[in-house]
């Protein structure tokens, strides 16, 4: 019987990679931006190991979605104590804090146990289009064509 190889920890190549919100759709870039945090386009790819990249958005206040969602598309968080829901529409939060809105649909798409969480920390989104991570020497990640809005 043939055992399936595991790569050590130590042996897996972690890139860094820029994507550029402004004018995506926001759940196709997510579903992108997740698959190559959970390291799916490598050829080393294990279920239950991070074999991932991290990735940098940049942009996050230019993200699109279609139809009514910026009127109608709620976000929800609750404080713990009774009565303390909030909701807020996808338009306040996009002027607010846009760069929660990328963060939540990336981490929806992620496993939700503690190897989500650790992928979820290699997931480092901005407002504008400078970022502090031009050291690690990030390369563009180009995505499909069809996540641009249109």
């Amino acid at each position: 019987m043939n055992k399936t190889p595991l790569p050590s920890i130590d042996s897996i190549d972690r890139q860094w990679y820029l994507v550029d919100a402004a004018d995506q759709t926001l759940g196709r870039l997510a579903s992108e931006v997740a698959s190559v945090l959970r390291g799916k386009t490598k050829p080393c790819y294990t279920p239950h190991l991070d074999t991932g990249d991290f990735v940098v958005i940049i942009n996050a206040e230019r993200i699109r979605v279609s139809g009514n969602k910026p009127t109608q598309k709620l976000y929800r968080r609750h404080s713990g104590r009774p009565g303390g829901m909030k909701t807020e529409t996808f338009a306040h939060l996009q002027a607010r804090i846009p760069e929660r809105i990328v963060e939540k649909a990336v981490k929806g798409m992620l496993p939700h146990n503690t190897l989500g969480r650790q992928l979820f920390r290699k997931l480092k989104v901005y407002k504008g289009s400078d970022h502090p991570h031009a050291a690690q020497n990030p390369q563009v990640l180009a995505l499909d064509p069809a996540a641009a809005a249109r």
